[in-house]
């Protein structure tokens, strides 16, 4: 056979096949077929050249990233009902899920189940400055839980769910190992954190009759620990109260073991695509006291017999601690994506690198549009290996929830970070989560469609023009994972639960014709201008996020005033070279005092509002550089790193009024 032949035939016989056709022959150089080369037979050194392209094409045809294959199909992924709500495509009926694992219907048999699968394998992490990580074992854990839980019956407490237990500490194992102590013997737990303030600490404590608070640092853990007479265990029933959350300060939020179970459920959207494996590991560091956090680790991780390493309780370090840990799970809020896509972008100071960055970024993007997640492209090996190493580098599954994050943040560490990145929404009050992004769906600007445990719906907001008939309106949520109620509040628990066991959110939402669902606004934190408009200044606040310079931003509005104003905290890794960009120089410090400077970074706050279509009246037309950072320690965040607005307000509001009596509009 001549080789002109042979080629011919190659491409007639479907050795390559389907899509993969064309970008086989773009792999093969141009020969020189002239027709004396055609007339000669194949010599040895042909032959072998031959088999050499056969062998790399063969590798390639192996070794080709492979898009995702989605649970289901990506272009209907909720099902509507009757009268106007929508369930999880994953279900085959309207039967919702209500355990993912037949033998774990509390998170005591969750833990349970973690023990048998690792038994003698590490379980809790921690690390001292400079050191590597140590571990608690699971059979160490169990054990420690149940000597702990009989020391608390052994110090006067009940075994029932009436039992309120106290837990004061920041996360490290301790927090975990109290939990499941009182969760042996069917006690229910109420989370302390510091920045509750002694009023409301005070409060709690009063209202919910706890009779012993366990402090995790203290001498009286280790007091407990010592105990001697170890009880037997009297393990809880689904039915029976878990955990009293006091996320708003003073508003305890019942949650019972059954909902905590029925939460779980996000394994069945992840399953083929990702599956928690004892191998995997996550950092902790958000509040235990929330239940987001303590879902993510004891829910998910501990029920696989996987590790959870909990950083060192000093954010500054958190970056340190992921390097040292490694981990393959990290859960996040969007504060925290936000300031690695600054970093990121702030590193690249020559125009080339930002160019070669850019286009890396738009090639991976091209992946991902068409399902590909991979981390090992020649772009990740050239561009992002870096950037990927500074969080540890073993990375498959990131999880960001609490808050909207934007589509254009999502999309870029999508493509530089070369993980799976799932956006989730919920509430303390549907035990963490009632939807989720969908394995394969690589889009952004939405959260997903709802979880197998859960129903979601709109209502009509009239005061604010939005309607279910158009596929907008307040999120309201129905299944075994919403909550019961508040601890001895009927008047918040009737605001929150109708009559058929929907639960109100306060969010805003509107369906995407592939059934997921967006976040548009907020109805809780609303109020009315002087002219009858209505302002959500969450949904303001996201979009000048976006801004470069921008790295916190409170917008606030009057009722007798027509525009609304803002305090701003300028992104300190950016801020200095942006301004100077501009030709302004200066000190941190010195730059926020400078109006030049103020006056660009509200030009700039305008453009990106604009592009977003934000009305006129919704645009700032004021604002206060201020070069402290909102955060817990100085009370303007709650743990969970959203804004106390009350607590803003007040701090500010000499800089408020004065901005209202000096800006003319």
């Amino acid at each position: 056979m001549h080789f002109q032949e042979w080629l011919q035939s190659l491409r007639s016989s479907g050795g390559v096949r389907g899509p993969e056709n064309k970008d086989f022959w773009s792999l093969v150089p141009s020969l020189p077929l002239s027709s004396s080369f055609s007339s000669l037979s194949l010599s040895l050194s042909s032959l072998l050249g031959i088999g050499a392209l056969a062998s790399i094409t063969a590798y390639w045809l192996v070794t080709r990233p492979r898009p995702m294959r989605p649970p289901c199909d990506l272009n209907a992924q909720s099902i509507p009902g009757e009268p106007n709500w929508r369930r999880s495509a994953l279900l085959k009926d309207d039967v919702l899920l209500e355990f993912y694992y037949d033998d774990t219907r509390t998170v005591y048999d969750m833990f349970q189940r973690g023990l048998k699968v690792a038994g003698d394998g590490p379980c809790l992490g921690f690390r001292k400055p400079g050191e590597p990580y140590q571990w608690i074992s699971y059979t160490e854990v169990a054990e420690q839980a149940q000597v702990l839980g009989s020391g608390l019956l052994g110090k006067g407490c009940q075994s029932n769910p009436e039992q309120l237990v106290g837990i004061f500490a920041q996360n490290r194992p301790e927090w975990i190992i109290s939990e499941l102590a009182c969760y042996t013997f069917s006690m229910a737990v109420v989370p302390l954190y510091d920045t509750l303030g002694e009023e409301a600490m005070v409060h709690i404590l009063n209202m919910g009759k706890v009779t012993i608070t366990v402090f995790a640092a203290s001498i009286l853990f280790l007091i407990l620990l010592s105990f001697i007479c170890v009880c037997l265990l009297q393990p809880p029933q689904p039915q029976d109260l878990a955990v009293v959350c006091f996320t708003s300060g003073t508003t305890g939020t019942m949650c019972f073991y059954r909902s905590l179970c029925e939460s779980s459920s996000t394994p069945t959207t992840l399953h083929g695509s990702f599956v928690i494996q004892q191998e995997d590991v996550s950092i902790s560091y958000l509040p235990l006291a929330h239940m987001f956090e303590r879902m993510i680790q004891v829910v998910s991780m501990l029920c696989h017999g996987a590790r959870v390493g909990f950083y060192q309780g000093d954010i500054s370090l958190l970056m340190d601690d992921i390097k040292t840990l490694k981990p393959t799970f990290f859960p996040v809020v969007p504060r925290l994506l936000n300031r690695i896509y600054d970093k990121i972008l702030g590193s690249m100071t020559s125009p080339l690198r930002r160019a070669v960055l850019h286009y890396a970024v738009r090639r991976k993007q091209a992946e991902l549009s068409s399902g590909v997640v991979r981390n090992n492209s020649l772009w990740d090996r050239l561009v992002f290996n870096r950037i990927q190493a500074n969080l540890g580098g073993n990375l498959r599954f990131i999880l960001t929830a609490s808050a909207p994050i934007s589509p254009t943040v999502l999309s870029f560490l999508r493509a530089t970070l070369g993980c799976m990145i799932f956006e989730g929404y919920g509430q303390t009050e549907c035990t963490a989560g009632c939807t989720f992004s969908m394995p394969g769906d690589w889009s952004a600007g939405h959260v997903g469609a709802p979880l197998p445990c859960a129903m979601v719906k709109l209502i009509d907001i009239p005061d604010m023009n939005y309607y279910a008939k158009n596929g907008e309106g307040e999120i309201c949520i129905r299944g075994h994972s919403v909550f019961r109620g508040y601890l001895k509040d009927e008047e918040k628990t009737t605001e929150a639960l109708d009559s058929y066991g929907w639960l109100h959110s306060g969010d805003v939402g509107q369906w995407l014709p592939n059934g997921t669902l967006r976040i548009i606004d907020r109805k809780k934190h609303i109020f009315k201008l002087s002219q009858g408009e209505y302002i959500a200044p969450e949904k303001i606040e996201n979009f000048y996020m976006r801004c470069v310079p921008v790295l916190q931003v409170f917008v606030h509005g009057d009722s007798l005033q027509s525009h609304l104003i803002g305090i701003v905290v300028p992104d300190p890794e950016v801020f200095i070279d942006w301004v100077k960009e501009r030709g302004i120089v200066g000190s941190y410090e010195e730059l926020c005092q400078n109006p030049d400077v103020k006056k660009e970074v509200l030009e700039d706050m305008t453009a990106v509002g604009k592009e977003a279509g934000l009305k006129s009246f919704e645009q700032v037309k004021d604002l206060h550089l201020h070069p402290e950072m909102f955060s817990v320690s100085n009370g303007l965040l709650t743990p969970t790193l959203k804004t106390r607005r009350v607590d803003i307000l007040r701090v500010f509001q000499e800089q408020i009024t004065n901005m209202y009596s000096t800006t003319a509009i």
